[in-house]
């Protein structure tokens, strides 16, 4: 309860808030920011020229009524690799949604791929999340919206209350993407479109200053031959394409997205894969 008899708010408000700079030939990790339920482990400089962020909840998830804001400014030049230590579990709430906010900001000649593991919303969670990203000239990003649907091993397929996200990527000449869906759980219906029994789902965004079917083509060669999943690829009015990814099990979907990434890199950021080392 508040001072006034009030009863107190469901939920943390958590911020994460980067800055990227570059010196040298060397991205560093100039400001950084934040409180719980968000936290950043120590930076890393893996293999190739990127900056590894890895971002996490030490509360174990994302509770209902939680608001989480993420704002990341990646300088002109700078290379930054943002990703998870695991999959993000959402949990049940009868209550407020979860929401999560993330701002990218890639000047010029800059390079930011965003690589979480995917999301888990269990049976009767609410679940929003928005990612705003504007790209300068000459830059890329590389964006990953991945998804299960529940706990699968236990049959909560499709069960979670909301799951609902967007993303926006705009640049100097005005949107490049908007993408968005909204589901509502229920037992009695198969998934997204029904989803063709595929019970896990990503998107993957590529903006990037290479020829778009260049882009699409290697995007398309990377994805056909991973076992367990069905993949298409678009391409974007200007500057980069769009990959959905259809799994029939969790080891399937990272490596579809793991194939997609990899080729997408080398010819996007002409850097070889690199491994995150996570387990």
């Amino acid at each position: 309860m508040d001072p006034h008899g009030s009863p107190a708010r469901v939920g943390r408000d958590g911020t994460l808030s980067l800055r990227l700079e570059r010196r040298g030939a060397a991205t560093v990790l100039a400001g950084c920011r934040f409180t719980l339920p968000l936290q950043v482990l120590a930076p890393l400089a893996l293999d190739g020229p990127a900056l590894v962020v890895s971002m996490l909840n030490p509360t174990g998830a994302v509770l209902g009524g939680d608001r989480l804001t993420i704002d990341v400014h990646a300088a002109a030049g700078t290379h930054g690799l943002l990703t998870t230590p695991s999959a993000t579990k959402v949990y049940r709430s009868d209550g407020p949604v979860a929401v999560q906010d993330v701002r990218l900001v890639v000047e010029p000649d800059a390079v930011v791929e965003w690589i979480p593991d995917h999301t888990i919303p269990f049976a009767g969670a609410a679940y929003r999340q928005h990612l705003r990203a504007r790209v300068g000239a000459g830059a890329t990003l590389v964006v990953v919206d991945a998804f299960a649907a529940g706990r699968v091993a236990r049959g909560e397929r499709w069960r979670f209350r909301l799951l609902e996200s967007a993303l926006s990527i705009t640049d100097a000449d005005g949107s490049v993407l908007h993408d968005r869906f909204v589901l509502t759980g229920d037992e009695q219906w198969a998934g997204l479109g029904f989803a063709e029994g595929a019970p896990y789902f990503a998107t993957i965004a590529v903006v990037a200053p290479v020829p778009v079917p260049e882009l699409a083509g290697v995007a398309a060669d990377a994805a056909r031959p991973v076992a367990g999943v069905r993949a298409g690829v678009g391409r974007l009015p200007r500057r980069g394409i769009l990959v959905r990814c259809l799994a029939e099990t969790a080891p399937a979907l990272g490596d579809a997205v793991r194939a997609v990434w990899d080729a997408v890199r080398l010819v996007a950021v002409g850097a070889p894969p690199v491994d995150l080392r996570k387990y």
